[in-house]
């Protein structure tokens, strides 16, 4: 089955936005729809996300396997498959780029706090800037399987309801979900402005 052609164009979209941002440099990041219960549709490896077409998006199942073996995805894919299969509610997903994330993820332990930013009210259950977050930091690794272990066992350990839809992988990027792409767009922008703050913060404080 054919990726319907609104959604293709959605995250065609979605890169030529996030490109003009900054936020998906050469051919880093990676982008995806919920099509239904068992499927989503994914960019394909080694784009560049600014000048992606709607032939540059590809279906494949929840384990990550491509309905059209012509075409291939990126090997995090299957960290998109595995925020699909814990969190129902997920229906876009965007993983980006930028000095901020890539930089403050090097710096911190496992999650990096923001805190009095008015843009939180992008993440869910928040409705003013006077809250607190902790997006969780992971470590890369080239074994995603492992990588997603990992997160599992991060989320198992965390209060029901308090999960953020976002995580930072170590010097690597930022992942973010939401309802659908608009809503995700609008909290990759949030998170990342928020460590574009962070980081000229302390650049100041020196």
């Amino acid at each position: 089955m054919s990726v319907p052609a609104h959604v293709a164009e959605a995250i065609v979209a979605a890169g030529r936005r996030l490109d003009a941002l900054g936020l998906v440099p050469a051919t880093a990041g990676n982008f995806s729809v919920r099509l239904d219960a068992r499927r989503l549709a994914v960019t394909v490896s080694g784009r560049h996300k600014g000048f992606l077409t709607p032939d540059d998006v590809m279906a494949v199942d929840l384990d990550g396997v491509a309905e059209d073996l012509a075409k291939r995805s990126s090997a995090e894919t299957l960290l998109h498959c595995g925020i699909y299969r814990r969190f129902p509610e997920a229906g876009a997903v965007l993983h980006g780029h930028s000095i901020a994330n890539t930089v403050l993820s090097r710096l911190a332990g496992n999650g990096l706090v923001l805190s009095g930013y008015e843009l939180l009210k992008a993440f869910p259950g928040l409705p003013t800037h006077d809250a607190e977050v902790t997006v969780p930091v992971v470590s890369n690794d080239q074994d995603i399987p492992r990588m997603q272990r990992g997160l599992e066992a991060l989320w198992d350990g965390l209060p029901t309801g308090s999960i953020p839809p976002g995580y930072l992988i170590r010097g690597h990027g930022s992942y973010v979900w939401a309802p659908d792409m608009a809503s995700a767009l609008m909290r990759l922008e949030a998170l990342e402005f928020m460590l574009a703050c962070e980081l000229e913060e302390r650049r100041q404080s020196r």
